[in-house]
């Protein structure tokens, strides 16, 4: 597996690349915003692991760039700040994971294990009612009308979708999707449901995203409590 590190503290870029390539995996590095972005472009990468506060171009604008030429390639980014505007801003960017520091290797080893695992999934298409999302171009339609999500959006919708008509609580959510031990306090689970279920239930029938209050969410075509969705 070829990893791409893009972190500019030669310390912590050392500590990481000594570790990973222990565990087998292939590390290069680069050691600013700039020289990441054109290496990304340069190699095919399993994973990239991506600094924020980075000399030259910082690690979102970098992100941002990647992602609206179609790159793909899962990105943790790694950083200080850990402030739920940061996390939200890295996710909306197109992060796949989020890690701050200071962490423990093998929670970083941790997170990457299951971002490949993610990766590899096989192409599959799923439906449900006229709501249809396709993995391989990470692109979802109702009646055939194109939703625009962001990465996180896309990530949540996937998992409930390969999970439809099941209770899925805010635990799971925030261990799946976030990669993080469940906060009681945080909203930002609420928050991307809200916008997930304004952009896939607004304006069509039936309702497909349901919440369960106190308990967690699921998708299907019918509200499980009630029956058949009217």
């Amino acid at each position: 597996m070829h990893i791409l590190l893009v972190e500019d503290e030669a310390k912590v870029a050392r500590f990481i690349k000594e570790g990973l390539t222990a565990e087998g995996y292939e590390v290069e590095i680069a050691a600013d915003g700039k020289a990441g972005e054109k290496k990304a472009r340069s190699a095919e990468f399993d994973l990239i692991l991506l600094d924020v506060l980075l000399p030259k171009k910082n690690g979102f604008d970098v992100l941002r760039t990647l992602r609206n030429e179609g790159m793909r390639t899962p990105v943790l980014m790694l950083t200080a700040r850990s402030t739920t505007e940061d996390i939200v801003q890295g996710l909306d960017h197109g992060a796949d994971d989020y890690l701050t520091k200071p962490f423990a290797f093998n929670e970083l080893l941790a997170r990457i294990r299951s971002l490949l695992r993610r990766q590899r999934n096989s192409h599959t298409t799923f439906r449900l009612a006229d709501l249809q999302l396709d993995t391989l171009t990470r692109r979802a339609t109702r009646s055939g009308v194109i939703i625009e999500l962001t990465a996180r959006e896309y990530s949540l919708l996937e998992y409930l979708m390969r999970n439809q008509n099941k209770l899925i609580t805010r635990q799971q959510l925030a261990k799946e999707i976030w990669g993080f031990n469940f906060d009681p306090g945080t909203n930002i689970i609420d928050v991307y449901i809200n916008h997930l279920r304004k952009k896939i239930d607004r304006e069509h029938e039936p309702k497909l995203l349901h919440t369960e209050r106190g308990k967690g969410y699921y998708i299907s075509e019918k509200d499980l409590r009630k029956g058949p969705a009217k």
